[in-house]
């Protein structure tokens, strides 16, 4: 495994510091997930590779099937749990350049819709929405156990 880079939030979250109001729900021995403390998108989650690499292409081909699979099946966990009209999946990394991830269920109703959830708002979201959505938050921690433990 590559080292792990000192600063670097991922590689701590990887080495098993999970920011404060994330929650771990998955760990394997190569990538973790967790749900992102995102206030106006309960059921944000990200699939973090625990190695430091930047890219994609820094995985062998038996990595890069993993963590594609794993970002495949946190997606129908998320489509089961939060019924989502849709879900954005992106990997970025411009700000912190450590492979991981973004599963994001999208709403007509959320606060960015159709823009992407780091675009400006468009609206301000119902909290009695959001709090339904979080209520969904244990289901969602089962799905994903359930997708990723089985092939």
């Amino acid at each position: 495994m590559t080292a792990l880079v000192q600063g670097c939030e991922l590689c701590a979250l990887a080495a098993g510091t999970v920011p404060p109001g994330a929650r771990l729900v998955f760990e394997h021995e190569k990538f973790v997930v967790i749900l992102a403390d995102e206030p106006n998108y309960p059921g944000f989650a990200r699939v973090v590779w625990r190695a430091h690499v930047r890219e994609m292409s820094d995985l062998d081909d038996d990595d890069r099937l993993l963590v594609n699979d794993a970002v495949y099946k946190l997606e129908l966990a998320v489509i089961d749990a939060m019924q989502p009209l849709k879900v954005n999946v992106a990997s970025l990394g411009n700000v912190v350049p450590h492979l991981h991830w973004h599963v994001i269920p999208r709403y007509a109703d959320d606060a960015h819709f159709p823009a992407p959830v780091w675009a400006q708002p468009m609206r301000a979201a119902d909290p009695a929405v959001l709090a339904a959505r979080r209520a969904l938050l244990p289901e969602l921690a089962q799905a994903i156990e359930r997708h990723l433990t089985t092939r």
